[in-house]
């Protein structure tokens, strides 16, 4: 391994982040995906189909935004390892905007097309937005007009997607060489994006709080079971304890009387003591009078029974042994701890700074 040190960039990442929304959601993010201290897991999948081109501009809020491009779809086989249709729609589902641009030239009505559209319609139809891009090159405005239409006919065709007032602004690249007479309505889209960024950072901060109280709320409720847990443990070790102790003292006591029983007080003293076989002896009375009442013809049915008696506290004790809940480790509530502490004592406030330098840029845009 090079002993050598890493060269400094000359432009890092920090010095580039100039805006307080900026500054928040790089915070924010940074909370989620911390290697050591993560709020969220994240997860392998289609990050391998993935490729990324950064731009550093700063235009209407440029940085702020990450556009998710997916390929062209067109009918016909095409051969993934994971399902693109589903991959979409779980894109769609997380995305703060959906834009549908549809090619006057291309292909933009097939089935396939439609099908993921529709789907979308009916997970998020509150963030579709429809496009025509590249309308200059639909020809003239009638041809832009029929196209258009046709566009709008084949979308309400379809059940989900059939809606009053369909809106489809025209967009396009400006060509200096090739001057052209459609409206280019480019321009609200950057209004459109420059209000879900604004809409996106006080959901950022929200959810954030969220997902911190969620994360102590959940600590807290495992901690508490484990100490119910904890407490069932007891109770049921102190059932077993108690059903084993019978199982086996009652079956013992019964064979030392009538071993004792057979033996005179002196020899008992000699082998015992005094004071032990004196207490022996109460006991070992007490089972034989008990005994001495039961009828001789009896006495064989009340063993059996005895012995099943005793066995079945042997079983008790067993089973109750065996009921015990998994409680957590000393480690396990360590780390809960650690947890809980780091986003009281770090996350949260450093929610609450991010939250004041988003209040200071609202009335800084306000009084502009």
């Amino acid at each position: 391994m090079s002993g050598r040190k890493p060269r400094s960039v000359a432009n890092p990442l920090e010095s580039a982040i100039t805006t307080p929304s900026e500054r928040i959601l790089k915070e924010c993010h940074n909370l989620y995906v911390d290697s050591e201290n993560t709020l969220n897991m994240i997860r392998t999948g289609l990050m391998d189909y993935l490729s990324a081109e950064i731009s550093t501009s700063k235009q209407k809020k440029f940085s702020l935004v990450t556009f998710v491009d997916t390929p062209g779809l067109v009918d016909g086989d095409m051969i993934y390892p994971f399902d693109v249709n589903s991959a979409i729609t779980w894109l769609g589902e997380q995305a703060d905007l959906v834009f549908v641009f549809f090619d006057p030239m291309g292909q933009a009505l097939c089935k396939r097309t439609l099908n993921i559209v529709e789907k979308l319609s009916e997970k998020c139809s509150d963030k579709l937005l429809f496009y025509l891009s590249k309308a200059d090159e639909a020809g003239k405005e009638t041809d832009r007009q029929r196209v258009m239409m046709q566009i709008v006919q084949e979308l309400c065709r379809r059940p989900g997607l059939n809606k009053c007032g369909f809106e489809m602004p025209t967009i396009y690249i400006p060509n200096p060489q090739k001057p052209s007479r459609c409206v280019n309505q480019i321009d609200g889209v950057c209004q459109t994006i420059e209000k879900t960024i604004n809409q996106a950072v006080q959901k950022t901060l929200d959810q954030l709080e969220k997902d911190c109280d969620l994360v102590c709320l959940t600590i807290s409720s495992k901690l508490e079971q484990d100490r119910s847990d904890a407490a069932y443990n007891r109770s049921v070790r102190l059932h077993s304890v108690l059903c084993g102790a019978l199982g086996v003292f009652l079956p013992l006591l019964f064979i030392l009387s009538f071993i004792v029983n057979t033996l005179s007080e002196e020899q008992l003293d000699e082998l015992m003591g005094e004071g032990l076989a004196r207490s022996v002896s109460v006991l070992t009375g007490i089972v034989m009078y008990l005994w001495d009442w039961i009828p001789e013809d009896g006495q064989v049915v009340f063993v059996i029974f005895f012995g099943a008696f005793c066995y079945l506290q042997l079983f008790l004790a067993k089973y109750f042994a065996g009921r015990g809940n998994k409680t957590l480790t000393k480690k396990e509530k360590r780390k809960m701890a650690e947890y809980s502490d780091y986003i009281c004592d770090i996350v949260k406030p450093k929610k609450a700074k991010l939250y004041e330098w988003y209040l200071q840029q609202c009335a800084a845009e306000y009084d502009l």
